[in-house]
């Protein structure tokens, strides 16, 4: 993506002739002549840079970059000034400015200024996203573990969107983890002390979902005989988690739609509205849109689900990390069964690595669970599978064999690096390299 740059200049001459420079720069200029036009741009997190006059009519450049810095304090702003206002440029820095550029400048020193504040903002983004991150995996609750590009790219989004009050749909194969990763997004948002109510839309009969939806009042059909809070309204102030959207019957996606659109609920056989304040998350193990083309699912409620889309990767994509979450669930299971987890050997990895997991997360806790309770004897129902029976290249099976000792030792040391360097005899240099080039990391080893 092209760095974003915003240029504020009252003079059209100025403004086109930086825009034309920072195109052939490979950068995005977004121009405007007024400093007011550009606030509305500065959300938080806003990844470009700022290029702005000082002496503007209107809103002035002091007065712009108050705002701006309001908004966002280290947003990375570069002031423009004429000859004789050093001393106002100078005001603009102490107030927070990155630097200032005195016209009339070459254009290789404004090159330079713009290169080192886009770096600078791109660390400092990239700083925030590490901290949510952090904080969001060391809190308790649900977590979502794996260091495959994708998941630690699906943790980066789920901790941006925690908290904005925004409807999000979910997308992901059977077994992949759905309901993980709304309960994840409750457990770490402004809404976690609140209900998390979640309801699977294929498994309730369809004459009861709208009473289980809606709720009712007594006498509202003959076997109502008291008034029941529907499972909506309970989720007031949390989150309510549909499951399998796709198998909500279309006379009642017209319902949903409306409650999704005036945060308000009637009841069954009630006058009274309820006013709502709930995240609705939906999930769907079908692409939507296909459903949609069919005349299966209403366009209008695919629209409004489809306010931040979150999509999860199956399994076979991410098999990198199979063996942290295949040791994760032994864990829990021998746990769970009172026994010590059986240790996993190189060729039952090179089997779980091979498989192709059309049941994705949930069929390889299963296959824990069972390892566990076989003493470690069998996976995937091979006592000793051959070696003809991996599609892997030997290339492939040299790397799974040094990561995964690489991993074991990790996991005996809890992460603690100076005791893995020194148990598999190897540099600490070496061993950071060949952590990063298996996408390692020891705090996820930590007990």
């Amino acid at each position: 993506m092209q760095p974003q740059v915003i240029l504020i200049d009252d003079e059209s001459s100025i403004l086109n002739a930086l825009a034309q420079r920072l195109k052939i720069e490979g950068y995005e200029p977004l121009c405007f002549s007024h400093a007011e036009q550009a606030l509305p741009l500065l959300e938080s997190d806003w990844p470009g840079v700022i290029i702005s006059d000082i002496n503007m009519p209107g809103m002035d450049g002091i007065e712009f970059l108050k705002q701006a810095l309001d908004r966002d304090q280290e947003l990375a702003v570069i002031m423009l000034t004429g000859h004789g206002d050093v001393s106002i440029a100078v005001e603009a820095m102490r107030l927070g400015a990155y630097d200032f550029l005195e016209k009339p400048f070459s254009n290789e020193h404004l090159l330079d200024v713009l290169r080192r504040a886009t770096d600078k903002r791109r660390l400092v983004l990239e700083n925030r996203e590490l901290k949510r991150e952090l904080s969001v995996q060391g809190t308790s609750g649900p977590r979502i573990l794996g260091n495959n590009p994708r998941i630690k790219a699906l943790r980066q989004i789920l901790a941006r969107v925690a908290d904005i009050p925004a409807d999000i749909l979910v997308r992901g194969e059977t077994g992949t983890g759905k309901d993980l990763v709304a309960r994840y997004l409750h457990y770490n948002s402004k809404r976690s002390s609140e209900n998390f109510v979640a309801i699977n839309c294929g498994a309730i009969p369809e004459n009861m979902i709208e009473s289980e939806l809606f709720g009712f009042e007594a006498g509202a059909f003959t076997s109502a005989q008291k008034r029941r809070i529907g499972k909506i309204e309970h989720a007031n102030g949390g989150t309510f988690f549909l499951d399998e959207i796709e198998s909500m019957p279309m006379a009642l996606q017209i319902k949903l739609l409306r409650v999704l659109e005036e945060r308000k609920i009637e009841p069954l056989g009630s006058n009274k509205v309820v006013d709502l304040d709930v995240r609705f998350i939906a999930a769907a193990k079908v692409e939507l849109r296909d459903l949609v083309e069919q005349g299966e699912f209403r366009e209008d409620l695919y629209y409004r689900l489809n306010v931040i889309n979150v999509e999860i990767p199956p399994l076979r994509e991410r098999t990198d990390d199979i063996s942290l979450l295949f040791q994760h669930f032994a864990a829990i299971a021998s746990n769970r069964f009172g026994t010590d987890a059986p240790k996993l050997d190189t060729r039952q990895l090179y089997a779980l690595q091979a498989h192709e997991w059309p049941g994705n997360i949930r069929e390889l806790r299963n296959v824990a669970e069972r390892f566990v309770l076989m003493g470690g004897k069998s996976v995937l129902g091979q006592d000793n599978p051959e070696p003809h029976q991996s599609t892997l290249s030997l290339a492939d099976h040299l790397s799974h064999f040094e990561r995964s000792v690489i991993q074991d030792a990790l996991q005996e040391n809890e992460g603690r690096l100076a005791s893995v360097q020194q148990q598999l005899g190897i540099a600490r240099k070496t061993l950071y390299d060949k952590m990063r080039k298996y996408g390692l990391d020891k705090d996820q080893y930590k007990n």
